[in-house]
């Protein structure tokens, strides 16, 4: 009988101590699992981003550059408009310059002529007032080719009345020196400034 208590005594004993470790393993703070919606209720909620938007300035609209022609118009007054019309230039053969060169310059001499009011004559026109004689040459500087230009204008008779001279500087276009590094351009420039030197000087006069 005694030995019968002692063994229930130890059962409970047993029983005690196994429930108090089981209780312990609960409530251990690793042993506690987390409910499974906790991370998404302790989530903080995003914000709105909102694109702040900067008004645009609009431009206002150029105001339109006057032609050049109408910049570069020169009032003539009647005497000397009249000076221009009864005038017959003749050009004579252009001397030192290269046949490629001289084409564009003679082309222009007519065009700029017209546009000033000029008439140009053939060499064999008898009815010429004036007669244009052009000496020309070249400089090569560097990149730089420059063109040196000499015009003696005469009257039929052969005697000089005025001389214009000058000098066009331009970038050089291909490879070597000389005639061949002139640009169209460069003489055409030259005819333009030679007209309108001649027209101011008829203009003026056409003494000296």
């Amino acid at each position: 009988m005694r030995r019968s208590r002692m063994t229930t005594v130890s059962l409970l004993a047993a029983l005690a101590l196994g429930a108090c470790t089981n209780a312990k393993d609960v409530l251990e703070p690793s042993a506690i699992t987390p409910p499974a919606n906790s991370a998404q209720s302790s989530a903080a909620p995003q914000g709105t981003s909102t694109t702040a938007t900067t008004p645009t300035a609009t431009a206002p609209a150029p105001t339109p550059a006057p032609s050049a022609a109408a910049s570069s118009a020169t009032p003539r007054t009647p005497a000397q408009t009249a000076a221009l019309a009864k005038t017959r230039l003749q050009v004579a053969p252009i001397v030192g310059a290269s046949v490629e060169a001289a084409a564009p310059l003679t082309a222009e001499l007519q065009t700029r002529a017209k546009q000033r009011g000029l008439t140009l004559v053939g060499s064999t026109d008898q009815t010429a007032t004036h007669v244009l004689k052009g000496y020309f040459s070249t400089m090569s500087e560097g990149k730089d080719t420059t063109v040196i230009y000499v015009w003696d204008i005469y009257d039929p008779s052969g005697n000089r009345l005025h001389r214009i001279n000058g000098q066009q500087k331009a970038p050089a276009v291909g490879g070597g020196e000389g005639w061949p590094t002139v640009a169209p351009a460069t003489m055409q420039a030259i005819a333009d400034q030679t007209i309108d030197q001649f027209a101011a000087w008829l203009g003026s006069g056409g003494a000296g």
